[in-house]
């Protein structure tokens, strides 16, 4: 979807007016819309499963400028474990950035907010939603796209080992990755590998058995026809993440289907 840059009164005149050639075709709009939904069989986060290998429905709503700002919401449900004494079931992600690409190169830079709608128990000190900075670089070479991340959580309430449950020195996390993405000419197949490495002594990076920083790699496929998109990807880790209720490994090896619309 576009937002028109006519006014009323502009499109009431080309409405009675003779028929403008290829060359007088409007420029394209300063902003556009755009977004999607999306059925996945098991969310995954750097690796990790937010939804104890259950299904997720996530959605995104992005509204850009042709200056390259943009603003974006993303949501999915998870499960509850993922936020420490919380009954929280979504995850609501709220991004501001920048996006212009030079002679094949795009530059990605802004800033992403997780926020988990909860309802506190009384006397609950914990925190769950923080800030995270990233910047990105990409370029494409012909059917290949190679890209670069980095992602800071600075030291916050939420990114503590326990999440502000107890007192204690408050930490980072810093997140690593490379992606390659790959069109096949002439198909409606793409390819997609993927290989992170998150640093820190905080929540995001620590297992069960106090191991600090893990690395998550991935490898997918996917095919498009017209507005949905049907994906599958092996995702797997060499950390020891668990569900604290159940003891579920959530961040052992495991396939993932996704099917999504776009408009």
């Amino acid at each position: 979807m576009r937002f028109s840059t006519l006014s009323l009164g502009a499109l009431m005149l080309a409405a009675t007016a003779t028929p403008a050639f290829a060359d007088d075709a409007a420029p394209p709009p300063a902003i556009t819309i755009s977004g999607g939904a999306t059925v996945v069989s098991d969310y995954r986060f750097r690796g990790i499963s937010q939804t104890d290998k259950n299904f997720a429905v996530q959605g995104t709503f992005t509204i850009a400028h042709e200056s390259g700002v943009y603003f974006t919401v993303w949501g999915s449900s998870v499960d509850s474990y993922v936020i420490a004494s919380s009954v929280s079931h979504q995850e609501i992600d709220i991004i501001g950035g920048y996006k212009k690409t030079f002679s094949g190169t795009t530059l990605d830079v802004g800033v992403l907010y997780y926020f988990y709608p909860k309802t506190k128990l009384f006397g609950d000190t914990a925190s769950s939603d923080f800030f995270e900075p990233y910047a990105s670089v990409a370029h494409t070479f012909g059917p290949v796209t190679a890209k670069a991340t980095v992602n800071y959580a600075f030291k916050q309430k939420a990114t503590g080992a326990t999440q502000g449950l107890v007192p204690e020195p408050k930490k980072d996390n810093v997140y690593l990755a490379g992606d390659l993405s790959a069109a096949i000419p002439n198909t409606p197949l793409s390819l997609t590998g993927h290989l992170g490495h998150t640093f820190g002594s905080g929540w995001l990076a620590v297992d069960a058995f106090g191991k600090k920083g893990y690395t998550d790699w991935a490898l997918g496929a996917a095919v498009t026809y017209k507005a949905l998109t049907l994906g599958v990807s092996y995702v797997d880790t060499d950390a020891d993440f668990r569900n604290p209720f159940t003891n579920h490994k959530i961040s052992n090896s495991g396939v993932v289907a996704s099917l999504g619309v776009a408009f």
